[in-house]
């Protein structure tokens, strides 16, 4: 019982933590696409969103994989000193909270941010073709613009899924050579061993 209630309270208290994260990254991320969109062309503008879905594909990828992956060939690994072996463990291990951090808040909030940045490349757009005043031109721009975002994200995301479960071994490696690089070169330990 007491194991039950104290697994319970760390798990209030990630959730917590995330959320706290998340409004952070995402009023953090808002603002600065907001201040980036609002100072370019309609163009750069579609290039800017689209950068924004695929890093929510591609942060749901990492997700997936962690969630699928197990320990043992990165034990291996680990045994044969490949680099980033020791930290893809700790991803397994954390696969939860990494997968959390990746798909609920990298991923979500590129969803979201993505749908405002398309917004602003509509308005952008109109603004172009001389119909910045909700016409019927605007609509069809802002229909077609959610529409492509969406697809993007949803097709983006089932593509990543398939990558994630039948490619674990390969992503989980990858995250970890990326991980014991930042350790190594710059000191920053984004998992820790407990």
């Amino acid at each position: 019982m007491a194991k039950g209630r104290s697994q319970l309270n760390k798990s209030i208290k990630f959730s917590l933590s995330i959320a706290v994260i998340t409004f952070v990254l995402a009023a953090i991320f808002s603002v600065i696409s907001s201040a980036i969109l609002s100072g370019v062309a309609w163009g750069l503008g579609i290039i800017i969103v689209l950068t924004i879905v695929f890093l929510g594909v591609f942060f749901d990828t990492l997700g997936v994989a962690a969630t699928a992956a197990v320990e043992k060939p990165f034990h291996a690994m680990a045994s044969e000193r490949v680099f980033g072996a020791k930290e893809a463990v700790l991803v397994v291990r954390n696969a939860d909270r990494f997968a959390s951090f990746c798909n609920d808040v990298v991923g979500d909030i590129s969803g979201v941010i993505s749908g405002t940045a398309s917004a602003l490349v509509v308005l952008q757009l109109a603004n172009v073709l001389g119909h910045s005043d909700g016409s019927v031109v605007q609509l069809t721009i802002n229909v077609i613009m959610t529409s492509i975002v969406a697809a993007l994200t949803v097709g983006g995301k089932a593509i990543g899924k398939f990558l994630g479960i039948h490619y674990t071994t390969t992503i989980i490696i990858l995250v970890g050579k990326t991980l014991a690089f930042l350790d190594s070169k710059f000191k920053i330990k984004l998992l820790k061993k407990k």
